[in-house]
């Protein structure tokens, strides 16, 4: 029973390691593969999955509102709908057409095709030098950030991070599975061979019942044979031989008591 109980201990550690690891490996396995795909399939634009993006803040411009390292997680919007104080992502209108920023919007210049935005990171203590156009806008911070995941991401990213973040979980993932797998079927063997026991010890149990009543009957029987031999006669059979033995006896006694007393008559 312990080494049955160990065995089950073992198993729900196991499976719970492993629901932790695809819990959390699978989903970030699902975001890299297909941000790394659409980076190569539209290099001009920021990947995202369904409006979604998440970014990597390489600065401390926005901080302590928003951290270097940080992932963050940013929506798309129509630059209609922006407002003052918002958290925008956009083009840097001063970079090389493929850097991003992540600044707050302070004031809303223009409107329609000439709706342009000024920025400032909260740390800084100016504001941008260009507005940006609606344009360059990316999408909207939706206050939702991870800290250092950032840094994890950009790790991922090298060779040694790809070998330690994807492959190898990979493998271990596999040998899990096929550990778990084995260490099932033992113990679906041993527990196999623990209800044959039990049913041979059922077995045996009811053989003995069903004899045991039979010896009971016929011990009872056996005494009852044996009383009625050992039983004495009824004591009326051996009443009249006792007396018949005795009456001469007795008439011997009498008699010569009688013929005395006849003479002294005389």
């Amino acid at each position: 029973m312990n080494t049955q109980n160990k065995a089950t201990k073992t198993n729900k550690t196991l499976t719970i390691i492993g629901i932790i690891l695809c819990v959390i490996l699978i989903p970030i396995l699902i975001i890299n593969c297909t941000l790394i795909i659409k980076s190569f399939v539209n290099k001009d634009e920021v990947p995202n999955i369904g409006g979604t993006m998440p970014l990597i803040v390489l600065s401390d411009s926005m901080y302590p509102d928003i951290k270097s390292g940080d992932i963050i997680i940013c929506k798309e919007i129509d630059p209609k709908d922006i407002k003052v104080d918002d958290v925008i992502s956009f083009y840097d209108p001063e970079g090389n057409g493929t850097s991003v920023v992540t600044h707050k919007v302070i004031e809303i210049i223009g409107e329609g095709d000439s709706l342009s935005f000024r920025t400032k990171g909260i740390n800084n203590n100016t504001e941008d030098r260009l507005a940006v156009p609606a344009s360059k806008v990316i999408a909207k911070y939706t206050n939702v950030r991870i800290p250092v995941a950032g840094n994890i991401a950009i790790f991922m990213q090298t060779t040694a991070g790809l070998i330690i973040c994807v492959i190898l979980p990979i493998i271990l993932f596999v040998g899990y599975d096929v550990i778990r797998r084995k260490k099932y079927e033992q113990n679906r063997g041993d527990d196999i061979e623990a209800l044959k026991a039990e049913l041979e010890a059922l077995r045996a149990a009811s053989a003995t019942k069903e004899q045991s009543p039979t010896e009971s009957v016929d011990e009872p029987v056996a005494q009852a044979e044996e009383t009625s031999e050992s039983t004495p006669e009824p004591a009326e059979s051996s009443a009249p031989d006792a007396i018949e033995a005795n009456a001469p006896d007795v008439v011997e006694e009498i008699t010569p008591e009688s013929e005395s007393t006849d003479e002294s008559k005389e």
